[in-house]
C-alpha cells in the first residue's frame, strides 16, 4: 500500500509537532510505501534539515508556509471572474458561520449549519480548482479584490456581528491570515504522479496539514484518514485568547478555521483523536462519532523499563522527594503547585521538590521561570541546620543531562510521587512517562488527564493548591499505596500507551480504509480494453500479483502517454524542495 503521509511543522523535519510519532509510524510499517508531503513552518526549522528517513519513505515533497513569492500569474478577465465568485462565496461563508461558541447566526432567513458548511466547502473546492487550471493562485489571495469581497460580505445583511466593525487593517490582517493558511492550493502536488498515486492520504494533523488530502480526495477519489493528538481548532482558539486583536478579526478566524474543520471532518474516511478530550472536541466542532475511532499515542517503554521493573543498579526513590516535569510555561502552573508544597512542608518538614524541566522557547519561558525561582526564594527561604553551615532550598530547578539528573528516566526515578499542575494540557506525556517508570501520581483534572490515569493515580481540581497538597500528604504517608498505584499506572501504560499498540491500530486502520474505497484507477489489457475483477484483493499487499497495465479512471484509450504498468514503482524525482 502507498500512503501519502501530510504533515505541517513536523516530521521530516529535526524539529517540530508530530515528529517522533510520525517516525514510529513509518519504521513499524515497513510493509507499506510512504510518500512524504510536507509543510513548514519556519525558515529555522528548514535550515536544520531532516532527520534520516527509513527505506520506506519513496519520496518526500516539501512547500514553506512561513513564505510564498509571488506566482507571477496575470488571470485573463474568464478567471478573475471565476476568483471574484468562488472567494467571494467563501467569504460570506466565513461570515454568516457560526461563531466561536458554536452558536448560528441567523441571516436573511436564518440558514442553517450544514448550508453554511456546503457553501465553504464549495467554494474552496472552486479556488482549488482555479489554482489547478492556472498554476497558481498566491498573487490573487492576496489582491486588493480578495480584500474587498471580504469587506462586502462583513457588511452585508446577517453578517457575524462582531464582523460589520471591522476596518481596513482588520480585513487586511484576514486576508493575509487565509491566504497563508489556502497556500497549499497553489502546490503542484496534485497530479497523477504525485498525491493521485497514493492509495490513502494519512493527515497528521487537522486543519493545513489536511488540505492537501481535501484536494487529493476532491480531485481523484482518494480517501482520507486524519489523525489530531491536539485538535487544531482547539489550538486557535486557544491561541487567539493570548493575542490582542481586534474582535472582527478573532471572529472571522474563528469561523474560518471552524469552516475548515468541519469540511475536514465531513470529507474524512475516518478520525483518529488521541484521547477521549479530544474526541468530544472534534464531535462538539462538527466530526461525525461513527467517522471516530481513539487511538493513544505510542511512546517508547525501553527507555523507562530499568526504573518500572527495578532492575538493580537504577536509581532508588528518595520517599520524601516531590517531583516535576515538563515544559515550564504559564499553563503548567506551576504558582500553584509551589503554594502546595508550601502547605506540604507544614505538615511533612523532610519533604523536597525536584522541578526538572527547560523553560518554553521565547521570552515568556524564561520571564515565567524567573518569577518561579523568585516565588521559590520567598517561599522557602535557605535553610541551615546550624549557624555555620550553608543554607538549602527545599526546590531545586534543575534540567535533564546534568551530572544529578543524566536522563529524563532518572528524572522520574529520583521522587517516589510524580506531580502535574496543569491548567491547560491536551495528552499528558509526562505522566504516562512517570506511569512507565512505576510511579504514583497526583494530578490536576484538565485534559485527558482522567482518561489516561485511570484510576491509577490521584487527581484534584486544576487552581487549588489546598487539594494538591492534601493528595500529595496522603501517599507520601502511605509508601504500600504509592507502590499499589505505582504498578497498576505501569501495567495500564504497558497496555495502552506502547508504540507497538499504536503501529498495530493504524496498520488495521489502513487497510479498512483501502478495502472500503473505491479503486481509483482500472487495470486495462493490451489493447486498453478494462479488465473486470481485474484488481484482486493482493493487490494491496507486497509483491508481484500482476502484469496487468493500469489507466487512470475515467481516461479515455485514445489519451497521451502510454499506461503504465501496475508493478512498476513511480520514480522518484528530485527537485528543489524534493528529495528521498
Amino acid at each position: 500500500m502507498r500512503i501519502g503521509l501530510l504533515t505541517e511543522g513536523g516530521y521530516p523535519y529535526v524539529s517540530g509537532d508530530a515528529r517522533l510519532w510520525c517516525d514510529r509510524l513509518v519504521r513499524g510499517l515497513g510493509q507499506h510505501e510512504f510518500d512524504i508531503y510536507a509543510l513548514s513552518r519556519t525558515e529555522r526549522q528548514e535550515d536544520e534539515g531532516w532527520i534520516r528517513l527509513p527505506p520506506q519513505v519513496g519520496r518526500v515533497r516539501t512547500a514553506p508556509l512561513w513564505t510564498a513569492q509571488s506566482d507571477g500569474v496575470v488571470y485573463g478577465r474568464r478567471a478573475r471572474r471565476r476568483f471574484a465568485e468562488a472567494y467571494g462565496e467563501l467569504a460570506a461563508a466565513v461570515c454568516a458561520g457560526p461563531e466561536a461558541g458554536g452558536a448560528e447566526v441567523p441571516g436573511e432567513g436564518a440558514a442553517s449549519a450544514a448550508v453554511v458548511a456546503d457553501r465553504f466547502a464549495s467554494a474552496l473546492y472552486g479556488l482549488a480548482e482555479l489554482a489547478r487550471d492556472e498554476a497558481g493562485l498566491v498573487d490573487a489571495l492576496r489582491s486588493e479584490s480578495a480584500v474587498r469581497a471580504l469587506e462586502r460580505a462583513c457588511r452585508a445583511p446577517g453578517a457575524l456581528r462582531a464582523a460589520r466593525t471591522a476596518r481596513v487593517p482588520d480585513l487586511l490582517t484576514v486576508a493575509a491570515h487565509i491566504e497563508r493558511a489556502l497556500r497549499p492550493l497553489s502546490l503542484d502536488w496534485y497530479r497523477d504522479d504525485g498525491l493521485g498515486s497514493v492509495d490513502l492520504c494519512h493527515a497528521a494533523s487537522g486543519g493545513t496539514a489536511a488540505l492537501p488530502g481535501l484536494l487529493t480526495r476532491h480531485f481523484f477519489g482518494v480517501p482520507l484518514l486524519v489523525t489530531e493528538y491536539g485538535v487544531q481548532l482547539r489550538a486557535h482558539y486557544l491561541a487567539a485568547a493570548t493575542v490582542e486583536e481586534a474582535p472582527a478579526v478573532r471572529a472571522l478566524l474563528a469561523a474560518f478555521h471552524g469552516g475548515l474543520a468541519a469540511e475536514v471532518y465531513r470529507a474524512a474516511a475516518l478520525i483518529t483523536p488521541g484521547n477521549a478530550h479530544a474526541r468530544r472536541w472534534q464531535e462538539r466542532c462538527g466530526a461525525d462519532r461513527a467517522k471516530l475511532r481513539t487511538v493513544y499515542p505510542g511512546m517508547e517503554a525501553e527507555r523507562f523499563a530499568d526504573v518500572g521493573e527495578g532492575v538493580e543498579g537504577s536509581r532508588c526513590a528518595d520517599p520524601d522527594t516531590l517531583v516535576w516535569v515538563g515544559r515550564i510555561e504559564p499553563a503548567k502552573d506551576l504558582i500553584s503547585l509551589l503554594h502546595a508544597f508550601a502547605e506540604i512542608r507544614k505538615e511533612e518538614p523532610k519533604t523536597r521538590l525536584r522541578i526538572v524541566g527547560a523553560p518554553a522557547d521565547g521570552p515568556e519561558g524564561a520571564t515565567y521561570l524567573a518569577h518561579c525561582k523568585a516565588l521559590a526564594a520567598q517561599l522557602f527561604p535557605d535553610e541551615a541546620e546550624g549557624a555555620h553551615a550553608v543554607g538549602d532550598n527545599p526546590v531545586s530547578f534543575e534540567g535533564i543531562g546534568g551530572p544529578e539528573i543524566p536522563s529524563l528516566a532518572e528524572a522520574y526515578a529520583s521522587g517516589a510521587l510524580v506531580v502535574l499542575s496543569s491548567v491547560v494540557e491536551g495528552f499528558p506525556i509526562s505522566l504516562v512517562e512517570a506511569m512507565f517508570c512505576g510511579r504514583a501520581t497526583v494530578s490536576t483534572d484538565v485534559g485527558a488527564v482522567v482518561e489516561v490515569i485511570g484510576g491509577t493515580g490521584l487527581v484534584v481540581p486544576p487552581r487549588n493548591p489546598r487539594a494538591l497538597a492534601e493528595a500529595c500528604v496522603a501517599l507520601l504517608r502511605d509508601p504500600e499505596r504509592r507502590e499499589r498505584l505505582g504498578a497498576a499506572a505501569r501495567a495500564r501504560a504497558l497496555e495502552l500507551f506502547t508504540v507497538e499498540q499504536n503501529v498495530t491500530a493504524f496498520h488495521g486502520i489502513y487497510l479498512e480504509i483501502v478495502s472500503h474505497s473505491p479503486v481509483s484507477r482500472v487495470l486495462v489489457d493490451d489493447e486498453g480494453e478494462p479488465l473486470p475483477f481485474g484488481v484482486p484483493a493482493e493487490a494491496h499487499v507486497p509483491g508481484c500479483w500482476t502484469e496487468s497495465r493500469l489507466m487512470t479512471a475515467g481516461r479515455p484509450r485514445w489519451a497521451e502517454g502510454a499506461p503504465v504498468r501496475a508493478t512498476v514503482p513511480v520514480p522518484v524525482a528530485v527537485s528543489v524542495g524534493e528529495g528521498a
